[in-house]
C-alpha cells in the first residue's frame, strides 16, 4: 500500500471510530470521511492465526450455488479450521489485477430506496462490459433483493462472478466504523440469507468467496464463517472511490498501487460512490498500456 493511501486510510478511521451509522451508505449528515471508512478502509491487522491461514489450496470447495458452471478455487482452511484469507496473490509475476466492486444496501435502506436513492450502477456495469474487463461483484443479499433484474443480468454474464458481502452489510466484529454488530449465530445466518437471496434472483455465477462488511474481523469472525467453507476476500488497493468527488483522484490511487496480483476494492453503488464509472474508463486503458490483464478473482485464488 502507498503511502497516500495509508494516509487517506488512516484519516478515514481517525474520522468516524465514534460514528454510530447504520450501515456502508450513512445516515443523513455523517461526515464524507466516516462514510468513505466503512465502504473500504483496510481492517486492522488480522492476528496471527488469520494471517497464516493464507496458505493456498489446489482442491476446489463445493460452491454454495448449486448450478454454478463450475467449482472455483478456494484455500485451505487455516490453523484450528479458521476461514482462510485472501488479499492479493501470491504469485507475483504475472501482471494480472482483479477489480472488485461491493454492491452495498444495509438490511433497513429499503425507505431510502423507496424515496429514489441509487444504491445501484448500471453505467459502470456496462462500462465493464463495453471494455471487457472480468470482475468480481460482491454483493449483499439486500441488493440483490432491491435490484433482482440487474443481480440476475450480472450473475448470468460470463464477464462476472457474484460473491457474498452478507445479507444486512451489518458488523460481524466489533466496532466496525459504527455498523451494527451481528452476534455469531445471526452472522452465520446471514452468510446463507445473502446467497439464497442471489439465488432467488436468478444469479448462477456466485462463487464462495466472503468479504466482510467494513473490511473487519478477528479470529471470532473467522471461526463464526468457517462453517460456510468460504474464502475471505480482503484487497492491497483502497480506490478511495467512496463518495469522492473526483475521478481523476480515485484513478490515481488505484494506479500508484495496483501491483502483479492486485485485488482493487472499489463500489458499485451510485449514491455512495458517484464517480467510479468515470474512473474505470482512465484506470483500464492505462492498466492495460501498463501490460496488466484484468482477472475475476477466482482466477487470482487458483493460481
Amino acid at each position: 500500500m502507498t503511502n497516500s493511501v495509508r494516509k487517506v486510510a488512516a484519516a478515514a478511521a481517525t474520522a468516524v471510530l465514534g460514528a454510530a451509522l447504520a450501515g456502508c451508505g450513512g445516515g443523513a449528515g455523517a461526515p464524507d470521511a466516516g462514510r468513505e471508512a466503512r465502504m473500504g478502509t483496510p481492517a486492522a491487522s488480522a492476528p496471527a492465526s488469520a494471517s497464516a491461514a493464507t496458505s493456498a489450496s489446489g482442491s476446489p470447495a463445493a460452491s454454495p450455488q448449486a448450478g454454478a458452471p463450475a467449482k472455483p478455487p478456494t484455500m485451505a482452511p487455516g490453523p484450528n479450521g479458521l476461514t482462510p484469507v485472501f488479499e492479493r496473490a501470491k504469485q507475483q509475476t504475472d501482471k494480472t489485477v482483479a477489480l472488485t466492486f461491493d454492491a452495498d444496501m444495509t438490511s433497513d435502506q429499503g425507505p431510502r430506496a423507496a424515496d429514489g436513492e441509487r444504491f445501484d450502477n448500471p453505467a459502470l456495469i456496462s462500462t465493464l462490459r463495453t471494455l471487457k474487463v472480468p470482475s468480481t461483484i460482491f454483493m449483499t443479499g439486500r441488493w440483490a433483493e432491491e435490484y433482482p433484474d440487474q443481480a440476475k443480468s450480472i450473475g448470468t454474464d460470463p464477464n462476472f462472478e457474484i460473491a457474498n458481502h452478507s445479507y444486512s452489510h451489518h458488523a460481524f466484529k466489533s466496532p466496525c466504523y459504527g455498523l451494527p454488530a451481528l452476534d455469531a449465530a445471526a452472522a452465520r445466518a446471514d452468510v446463507d440469507r445473502a446467497f439464497a437471496a442471489f439465488r432467488q434472483a436468478g444469479a448462477l455465477n456466485t462463487v464462495p468467496y466472503f468479504r466482510f462488511p467494513g473490511g473487519c474481523y478477528d479470529d471470532q469472525a473467522l471461526r463464526t464463517l468457517s462453517t460456510a467453507k468460504v474464502t475471505a476476500v480482503q484487497w492491497d488497493v483502497v480506490s478511495g472511490d467512496a463518495f469522492a468527488k473526483d475521478p481523476g483522484a480515485v484513478a490515481e490511487q488505484v494506479l500508484s498501487g495496483v501491483k502483479p496480483g492486485s485485488v482493487v476494492v472499489m463500489h458499485c453503488t451510485r449514491s455512495a460512490a458517484p464517480v467510479t464509472e468515470e474512473a474505470i474508463q482512465r484506470i483500464v486503458p492505462e492498466l492495460r498500456k501498463r501490460g496488466y490483464r484484468f482477472v475475476k478473482v477466482s482466477e487470482l485464488i487458483g493460481t
